[in-house]
C-alpha cells in the first residue's frame, strides 16, 4: 500500500541507503495556491501504488513554517527530496510567483528524476528552469508517467481500477488537467 512518504517510518540518513533500497518516491512540488490540486495529484499517485512525499502532511515543516524559522523549512523540504527518487513539479500561473519551487527544482534536479505536470490550460510556454526536465501535459502523459514508476502497464493500471482512463469522466484529475493534448 502507498502512503505519503511523511508517514514512512524510515526515514534515509543518506541518499545511497535509500537508493539501494530501491524506494519509488514522487516530491510533490508546488505553489501553496495550488495546494488542492496537489492533493489531488498525490492522491491519484498514491492510489496508483507510488508513495509520494506532500507537504501538507508534513508536521516539522508547517511548525517551521508557521514560526518562520526559514532554515527549518529549507531542512524540512532537502529531507522531503532526498526521501524521494523522482520530483513532479506542478505548474499553474501560480508558479511564476513561487519562491519555493525553483528551490525545490534546483535542490532535486541532480538528485531526482524530475518531470512537469502542467495543470488545465497551461500553454507551451513554461520557465526556462523547467524547460529541461520531463514534461506531463496531460492525463494520458500523467498515466504513462505512472506506468514507468511501477513498471506496470497502463492497461493493467487501469484494469486493477488504480488509475483511471484519460477520458473516463469519473477521472478525479480530469477538472485540474487536461486529458491528452494532440
Amino acid at each position: 500500500m502507498a502512503l505519503n512518504r511523511y508517514y514512512w517510518p524510515t526515514k534515509y540518513d543518506s541518499r545511497a541507503d535509500f537508493l539501494r533500497q530501491g524506494v519509488k518516491c514522487v516530491f510533490i512540488s508546488h505553489q501553496q495556491k495550488d495546494k488542492q490540486e496537489a492533493k489531488k495529484i498525490a492522491d491519484y499517485l498514491i492510489n496508483a501504488g507510488i508513495n509520494v512525499y506532500y507537504d501538507e502532511y508534513d508536521s516539522d515543516l508547517k511548525d517551521n513554517h508557521q514560526s518562520n524559522n526559514a532554515k527549518g523549512v529549507t531542512d524540512s523540504i532537502k529531507r522531503g527530496i532526498n526521501n524521494s527518487s523522482h520530483m513532479l513539479v506542478l505548474v499553474s500561473p501560480n508558479t511564476l510567483y513561487s519562491t519555493w519551487v525553483p528551490f525545490e527544482v534546483g535542490y532535486g534536479y541532480d538528485k531526482t528524476d524530475l518531470c512537469v505536470l502542467c495543470l488545465k490550460g497551461i500553454s507551451k510556454s513554461l520557465p526556462e528552469y523547467l524547460k529541461a526536465a520531463k514534461i506531463v501535459r496531460d492525463i494520458y502523459d500523467l498515466n504513462g508517467l505512472i506506468s514507468n514508476v511501477t513498471a506496470i502497464s497502463k492497461e493493467t493500471l487501469i484494469r486493477t481500477k488504480n488509475i483511471y482512463d484519460y477520458n473516463d469522466y469519473q477521472n478525479p484529475l480530469s477538472n485540474i488537467m487536461d486529458r491528452i493534448i494532440t
